[in-house]
């Protein structure tokens, strides 16, 4: 199983100085390049018995957005995250969450401390793997 909590970086500087910068003039510029993006290579390789859940943090078309992530990084599960939502997100000690399967389910929880969020999360990546373990008669 594979939980994909946050990018390691989405971009990196496309030189490195060798030296200290120096201050010089008003502004400075950054090139900027992307990152490989690890999620999506691993999950073009990911094998039928593997698990993988990620997370989006939206601010805008939020479900769109959330299922193409889920396919193209070719995740069992999504957790989204609204920035529209009152009282969650950065700065609140509570959240609300939709969990988007690569099935097309949807899940959506009502705003509740994150200790409770996260064991909804676990609770339903939990049943997900018993499911996937679960011979079928």
């Amino acid at each position: 199983m594979w939980v994909f909590a946050a990018a390691v970086a989405d971009y990196k500087p496309r030189s490195m100085a060798t030296n200290k910068i120096k201050k010089d003039g008003d502004t400075l510029t950054l090139e900027l390049v992307k990152n490989i993006d690890i999620a999506a290579t691993l999950g073009k390789q990911k094998r039928p018995e593997q698990f993988s859940v990620g997370f989006a943090l939206e601010t805008n078309d939020e479900e769109a957005h959330a299922r193409a992530k889920l396919q193209r990084k070719n995740f069992d599960l999504i957790v989204l995250n609204s920035l529209r939502d009152a009282g969650a997100g950065f700065g609140h000690d509570t959240n609300k969450v939709t969990l988007l399967t690569a099935g097309g389910q949807m899940t959506i929880f009502e705003l509740k401390p994150k200790a409770e969020v996260a064991r909804d999360i676990v609770q339903t990546v939990l049943a997900s793997l018993s499911a996937i373990s679960t011979p079928h008669a």
